[in-house]
């Protein structure tokens, strides 16, 4: 099934002709008669949209929507509002209470379902992110700080550069987001920094091509990776079913079929950039998640778990290529000593140090990962021994001819690091866990570049 869906209206051919209509299109619909069975259902067995009459056999449809308790996050189900005959005030009336559409009969049955999906799709794409976000949660990452509320960007775009001004003079009154204007062509090429706005308003004309070319652009929009969780009002100025159902298909968020009303559209955007604000706080959330799970918080570099995985994927990639790589373990000579002498933040900063010397010295394609305390691991691909051991060895002269600055102290602290090195070639891939043999390989090389006394690189050659 597509969906769970909850009819609510007192007349039964209503309900009959609503559920044939969506159990065609596989819906899972319900129905209901009054607020209070409806209530009582969506408490119990929660849909994923109510579609409700205006009037119902105990009260309107504001009762229901006064009565629909918000889930986790804040989210409610969303309602659509469907009667005979309504006025803007009433459509102003419903969305202000919670509705997430009001439409006129008759319906174009394309249209209708075309809705329906849109706003099951809207209604579940917070609930990915939050579970995304509660996964998070589980291993003890936090979400980030709450930041001040900022006001919305709003880009009306259409065709009629004299009927973009005119909306957008509409919009600005009473309006703290910012109201921006773009033709259809130009929409999307001045997408960076601030000019990135929150909801594009697109007025579709009654011209095909031009038409024709405002579909392109939701399509645009909705594939552009900067661009793609921006909200889309679309606002008809030639009221076309058809039309409006392929707009919706595409990805656009709401509709207004009836043309623009200020009022109204106010309502819609409001609602349209909360929804999009709590979005993006919960795909912050993830985001800081993933960060937290791959990278070391110190020094910024990838951390052992991440160091680890990609040493197994390296390997594997390895078995088609015909270079071999370089694995590296590279360990501070008598860190303990700093902690011990200069204090742990001293010592913090050596690491944040020579984090940043790390990656001065290797290319884009090699990595570095914080496997310890004062312990990295390097892999360089397509890098012969030659190449690995000059790259190891301006490693170490980086340290031992610049000292480093410590925070507080006018004293240069002098820091060596010894390196371990081995080299992984096609014929080594044949055997299991090439990628632990390779790590103990340069590990034990690091340990006997300890035992040489230190300051110094050491490569671990394969027995004969």
């Amino acid at each position: 099934m597509q969906g769970k869906i909850l009819i609510v209206d007192p007349i039964a051919t209503n309900r009959v002709l609503l559920k044939t209509k969506l159990g065609t299109a596989f819906f899972d619909v319900r129905q209901a008669t009054s607020v209070a069975e409806a209530l009582a259902l969506a408490y119990h067995d929660p849909p994923d949209l109510i579609i409700t009459a205006f009037y119902l056999c105990d009260a309107d449809a504001t009762a229901l929507l006064d009565g629909l308790a918000p889930k986790a996050g804040g989210q409610r189900t969303p309602v659509i509002a469907i009667g005979e005959t309504g006025d803007s005030a009433l459509r102003q009336r419903f969305l202000s209470r919670g509705a997430q559409d009001v439409l006129i009969k008759p319906l174009v049955d394309a249209f209708l379902l075309s809705r329906v999906r849109s706003l099951i799709r809207l209604y579940h794409s917070p609930e990915e992110w939050q579970m995304r976000a509660e996964t998070g949660h589980a291993f003890g990452l936090a979400d980030p700080p709450a930041c001040f509320q900022m006001s919305g960007h709003i880009q009306l775009v259409g065709s009629d550069k004299a009927l973009n001004h005119i909306w957008a003079a509409q919009l600005r009154q009473d309006n703290l987001n910012k109201i921006s204007v773009s033709a259809v062509g130009e929409a999307m090429t001045r997408l960076t920094g601030e000019g990135m706005p929150d909801v594009f308003v697109l007025a579709l004309t009654p011209d095909k091509t031009s038409v024709t070319d405002q579909m392109h652009l939701i399509s645009s929009i909705r594939a552009n990776a900067g661009t793609r969780h921006c909200g889309i009002i679309v606002v008809q100025t030639d009221q076309n079913a058809d039309v409006a159902a392929i707009a919706l298909d595409l990805g656009a968020d709401d509709l207004m079929p009836q043309g623009f009303d200020v009022k109204e559209l106010h309502l819609r955007l409001s609602a349209l950039l909360e929804r999009k604000r709590q979005i993006d706080r919960i795909r912050a959330s993830v985001e800081l998640g993933l960060r937290e799970a791959i990278f070391d918080p110190l020094t910024g570099l990838y951390n052992r778990r991440y160091g680890l995985a990609e040493m197994t994927r390296q390997t594997r990639q390895a078995t088609s290529d015909d270079l071999p790589f370089a694995v590296m373990m590279a360990d501070m000579d008598h860190f303990k000593r700093i902690n011990d002498e200069h204090g742990h933040a001293a010592g913090d900063a050596v690491l944040v140090e020579t984090a940043r010397r790390l990656r001065t010295h290797l290319r884009p394609s090699d990595m570095a990962a914080r496997i310890g305390g004062e312990e990295f691991l390097l892999l360089l691909p397509g890098t012969n021994e030659a190449e690995a051991t000059a790259v190891a060895n301006r490693l170490r002269q980086a340290f031992e001819r610049t000292p480093f600055v410590i925070p507080g102290s006018a004293k240069l602290l002098t820091v060596t690091i010894s390196i371990g090195l081995c080299l992984i070639s096609r014929s080594d891939l044949a055997g299991d866990d090439i990628s632990n043999a390779a790590i103990d390989r340069a590990d034990k090389a690091l340990y006997a570049a300890k035992n040489m006394g230190r300051n110094c690189v050491l490569l671990d050659r394969p027995a004969a």
